[in-house]
């Protein structure tokens, strides 16, 4: 009976705080205040809108209408396409923590993690429909699918300035400073995760080749 009851208050909550991103997209400055702040969010609803996120950016793959796009099957990787998002995610995490960390930033890993996600919300929230409009859709009113996925994406980007800024508790001019900042700082870890794999391949290939000239050898 505990138990039940446990699970009925714990599915409430999700759902409270999964509903609680509408408002943030719609009242960004206060809901990403309560967001972290009020502990109106929670990372399993956050969780859940990054996989809507990936599930969205997947199925517009397969379902999108051929005249907005097509697709060369045989060249795509579905893995690739969801790091496409994954990867950029921890990136951004990562070095917007590593950054504000050291200049005043009130912001903790699992609430920019979370806020990030939250700030996601406008993607499957509009491509869902897309999706669908753009097998009904003609050529004549395909601007109207470019400037609602373009909207989309904008719609995104506002929200994730909002979102740092009310985490962090900065200016917008500081917001603004530090986003150019942590996009910087991602380049920089691309640049440095691609020395690191490049120096363990060249390792690796050196190894093989030596254990060859051994076999040879023998």
């Amino acid at each position: 009976m505990i138990a039940t009851l446990k699970k009925k208050i714990d599915l409430k909550h999700y759902l409270a705080t999964l509903r609680f991103a509408l408002y943030c997209i719609t009242h960004p400055l206060d809901g990403f205040w309560d967001l972290t702040h009020e502990k109106r969010g929670s990372m399993a609803a956050a969780n859940t809108i990054l996989l809507l996120t990936l599930l969205a950016r997947v199925l517009s793959l397969q379902f999108t209408g051929f005249i907005f796009l097509r697709v060369n099957w045989d060249r795509i990787n579905i893995f690739l396409y969801i790091a496409s998002i994954l990867f950029p995610l921890a990136l951004w995490c990562v070095g917007n923590w590593g950054l504000t960390t050291l200049f005043d930033g009130k912001g903790r890993l699992p609430q920019i993690y979370m806020a990030s996600c939250y700030a996601m919300t406008p993607y499957p929230l509009l491509q869902f429909p897309l999706i669908l409009f753009s097998n009904v859709l003609t050529v004549d009113e395909a601007e109207f699918y470019t400037v609602l996925s373009g909207f989309a994406l904008l719609w995104a980007a506002v929200l994730f300035l909002c979102a740092m800024m009310q985490i962090h508790e900065y200016t917008i001019s500081k917001t603004i400073l530090f986003t150019v900042f942590t996009i910087f700082a991602m380049l920089v870890m691309i640049f440095i995760l691609l020395l690191f794999f490049s120096m363990i391949s060249s390792g690796v290939m050196y190894f093989i080749s030596i254990a060859r000239e051994i076999m040879f050898r023998l």
